[in-house]
């Protein structure tokens, strides 16, 4: 789509690019969203893909993400052996459900500050205790936790002016087991309902998240397997108005899911559990 708001690109901003923001600049990484609808406030992009950051930085201490990364990269990196959760990388991707042309384009750091409900690297980064490195225009540098970034739907704790320049997964996280369920009310459809689950190696523990289905991702961590009651009983303590609702599901269709799916969960990760 043509933005005829438009009135100026900032091709190479610098190293720092807050120090040139102002009111009415959007970031621009891949677009996919930016130029799929009319943004009637905006007069200026600032484009970040010429900053040249690392979209994938393996460690001992785990994968640094870069926020430019596109999904393309994240979908094609091949990780360590015994990094059993980055499997959940390909699984997210495909929760895209979308064309290649896409994937080559759109980045990581768009879909978390997108901060939509169905965002599925918002998932895969709160089930994988990753945090979030942001920038602020003034060029202060904090870091918040990727399951306390998302608010709302299209919601998130970013101030004007400031970037998300990198996500970090610790290595703890990447080695552990894991499992996953997505429901959608059609094959090629908008998830209704996305949870990941992982367990700590050698332990019965459980960190459960549920997003897509809630307005900002909920994360329940449990240090042995809780039995079926007790996981109902967290589920159903969720408030009323963190359920989500649009035309994939209504609140009490989405709480039902999360129900089924949790217990599913529960019952393979205890047949799997170690004596």
């Amino acid at each position: 789509m043509d933005l005829n708001t438009i009135t100026d690109i900032v091709r190479h901003p610098p190293d720092r690019p807050g120090a040139v923001w102002r009111n009415g600049d959007a970031w621009l990484a891949g677009g996919t969203w930016l130029f799929s609808t009319e943004q009637p406030d905006l007069r200026r992009l600032v484009d970040l893909t010429a900053l040249g950051w690392d979209s994938l930085v393996p460690s001992d201490a785990g994968l640094e993400i870069g926020a430019t990364c596109t999904i393309g990269e994240l979908n094609a990196f091949p990780p360590p052996s015994d990094w059993r959760a980055a499997s959940l990388f390909a699984t997210s991707c495909a929760a895209f459900l979308s064309s290649f042309k896409i994937w080559n384009a759109a980045t990581v750091g768009g879909n978390i500050c997108m901060s939509l409900p169905a965002g599925p690297i918002i998932t895969m980064t709160v089930a994988l205790e990753a945090t979030y490195t942001l920038w602020a225009a003034d060029g202060v540098e904090r870091t918040v936790d990727a399951s306390d970034f998302v608010t709302g739907d299209h919601q998130n704790v970013l101030a004007p002016g400031e970037i998300l320049r990198r996500v970090d997964i610790p290595v703890s996280a990447l080695r552990k087991r894991h499992t996953h369920r997505r429901f959608t009310l059609t094959r090629l459809g908008r998830s209704t309902l996305f949870m990941i689950a992982t367990q700590s190696p050698g332990t019965t523990d459980l960190l459960l998240t549920i997003t897509a289905g809630t307005t900002h991702p909920v994360r329940m961590a449990f240090g042995a397997m809780p039995d079926a009651d007790a996981l109902r009983g967290c589920i159903d303590a969720i408030p009323e108005d963190v359920w989500f609702s649009d035309p994939n599901g209504t609140p009490d269709h989405r709480r039902h899911l999360a129900r089924h799916f949790a217990e599913e969960i529960r019952v393979e990760f205890t047949e799997v559990c170690p004596p």
